[in-house]
């Protein structure tokens, strides 16, 4: 990057976009075998360039939406697009035009996507004479189809079903200038399952769907506004934008969501620098009116980013549910780079107030970031996904063609720890719907100083559950590294002596998952070991690992502590030990599933 232009000719954050700096776009970058060895099967990642942070979440009664902060042209932060990919069961997606560009008027930084219904926001041209039960060739005549037909002029190809791959994209195409040069593609696997069109239409309605966004600039980051005529393939930016502006260059990162018992939209958006989160109002999606704020409050860091408010259930409660605020901060973790904090209490549709000065972390490793949950889902359900990176090492991990990906989606709610703190508890979702036929792994017994081992596939995610109750030691001394009262390890490795280790520490109660002796990637930031303390004076567990290239997602007493780690082996990880230090132990409940391979995307497999 020798052509690097200084830090405040870019829009006001804490990391640096490398992207935006001249010729960065027009660097050949060949794709090599770390593009196919790290790329994941399950989780989502970008065909090309670089993916943070995730947008515009929604369910739209049929599809859900995956919008991106991304860059299209190079694997650096900068740039930056709104991509999307839709779903219908949240792992098969499907690669969707870039929803919102960036324009001379900024950046498309993050936000969300409400569904209008109503047209409250007045962006939807009016149904046509016949109304609702006029028909169309594909349906009913709603106010989305009518934008659809009157736009089609003017729109050309733009209007068109077929996604803006990169092969589509001019900036994107073979030639000498191509920010990616000439690239090969391994052959594709045949077993993907089938993957049906989402439907191009929303149900009829008087509106659509509505983003929320920041645009930034190195100047000013405001708060814009814009609509879909198709169903949220593509937005339209409204003719008097921003509809927030408080003059203010770090400003951004707009949730909404329908604050029922007020009878508004309530926007939680963040003063990022002074370390605020700010509430507004409307009734219509264009005016807004400010609330209140909250904080500063919380870690220090340097940058707050990517608020979400969410009402969540406290298990065992009946009906009882806390509001949680979610800030991302930047840099300032405890574990080093970017981390999410969460703040539990009450919202009255103005003001938040916590019910003590009590934090709490999404994740005890640092590879977790600016979480968003989904809107519009069915029974009020809580589902959210996160970018799977740290802003200290994302733009130099191994591989180059493409950066970035998404946990596996996960369900929230709050439940009481055995020291009667509220605390989120995060599930994976929808799993068991890729589970392929179990791997043989029968273990009840591990005696002191002994394992048992079994071979896993390489090249295909897979999923371990177990319980685990480490025995009573009636002399515990300390005795080396096994740990005064013993130790439980979950090992992954391989035959060139690379290793990923989780462990559990009976004496402390304590957690830990190592990934230092893995071989594929080193950087001063790249933490190798993380720990976490779980049930005080407690020698039984229950964990489900999942293990996708280079995501691990670690699932601890049903939630209760989750960590999410990148992992880069030089060579596939093949063989999974359990092994027991001075104390033997009992494993109960143990189940080790390959998952089938959702992304269509070149990988290991």
């Amino acid at each position: 990057m020798s052509a690097m232009t200084s830090h405040h000719d870019e829009p006001s954050n804490s990391h640096q976009e490398p992207g935006n700096h001249p010729g960065v776009a027009s660097q050949p970058v060949v794709r090599t075998q770390s593009d196919y060895l790290y790329r994941p099967t399950i989780h989502f990642s970008p065909p090309t360039g670089f993916m943070n942070d995730p947008n515009g979440l929604i369910f739209d009664g049929q599809t859900y939406h995956l919008y991106y902060q991304y860059d299209p042209f190079a694997p650096y932060a900068g740039q930056v697009h709104w991509g999307h990919a839709t779903s219908t069961d949240l792992y098969s997606w499907q690669d969707q035009p870039i929803a919102i560009d960036q324009t001379a008027a900024g950046e498309a930084y993050s936000g969300c996507v409400v569904l209008d219904r109503d047209n409250v926001s007045g962006l939807f041209p009016a149904q046509k004479a016949g109304g609702p039960s006029e028909t169309h060739a594909q349906g009913p005549v709603t106010a989305t189809q009518a934008a659809i037909d009157a736009l089609k002029p003017s729109l050309g190809k733009t209007s068109s079903d077929v996604p803006l791959s990169p092969e589509n994209m001019d900036a994107l195409g073979p030639s000498n200038s191509a920010p990616f040069g000439h690239v090969f593609d391994p052959p594709t696997t045949n077993d993907l399952p089938p993957v049906t069109p989402p439907t191009p239409t929303l149900p009829p309605m008087a509106g659509g769907l509505v983003a929320l966004y920041t645009r930034a600039t190195p100047q000013k980051q405001t708060q814009y506004l814009a609509w879909s005529p198709d169903g949220g393939k593509r937005f339209i930016d409204y003719e008097h934008n921003p509809v927030l502006d408080i003059g203010l260059n770090s400003f951004r990162d707009p949730k909404v969501f329908w604050h029922e018992p007020s009878g508004k939209w309530v926007m939680v958006v963040v003063k990022s620098r002074a370390h605020k989160v700010a509430f507004y109002g409307s009734i219509d999606l264009k005016h807004w009116m400010h609330l209140s704020d909250f904080g500063p409050a919380g870690l220090f860091g340097v940058d707050y980013e990517c608020p979400n408010l969410i009402e969540l259930p406290v298990e065992e409660e009946g009906k009882s549910t806390r509001w949680v605020l979610f800030v991302s901060v930047n840099p300032g973790a405890p574990q080093g780079g970017s981390v999410t904090q969460y703040f539990v209490g009450d919202f009255d549709g103005e003001r938040f107030i916590p019910e003590n000065t009590v934090i709490g972390l999404t994740d005890f490793a640092k590879d977790s970031y600016a979480m968003q949950v989904y809107e519009n889902l069915p029974a009020s359900e809580a589902l959210y996904f996160a970018w799977f990176g740290n802003w200290q090492y994302c733009e130099e991990v191994p591989n180059r063609s493409w950066r970035g990906l998404m946990t596996v989606p996960r369900t929230l709610s709050l439940r009481r720890d055995d020291m009667n703190w509220l605390r989120l508890v995060q599930r994976p979702k929808g799993l068991e719907q890729l589970r392929g036929e179990p791997i043989p792994f029968k273990v009840g017994r591990i005696g002191a100083q002994s394992g048992v081992q079994v071979s896993i596939p390489t090249g295909q995610a897979i999923e371990l559950s177990l319980t685990v109750t480490v025995d009573e030691r009636k002399n515990p001394q300390p005795d080396g590294n096994k740990g005064r009262a013993g130790r439980f390890l979950i090992v992954f490795s391989n035959g060139q002596g690379e290793s990923l280790s989780i462990g559990f520490d009976a004496f402390s109660a304590q957690l830990w998952l190592d990934r230092g002796d893995l071989h594929g990637f080193s950087q001063p930031f790249f933490t190798e070991r993380f720990s976490t303390p779980l049930t005080a004076n407690s020698r039984r567990f229950s964990m489900k690992i999942v293990l996708d290239a280079c995501a691990l997602e670690i699932f601890v007493n049903d939630g209760l502590s989750v960590g999410t780690a990148l992992v880069f082996p030089s060579s596939p990880l093949d063989t999974l030990s359990l092994q027991a230090t001075n104390a033997g132990a009992t494993v109960e409940n143990l189940s080790l599933y390959p998952l089938r391979k959702t992304m269509d995307r070149p990988t290991a497999m």
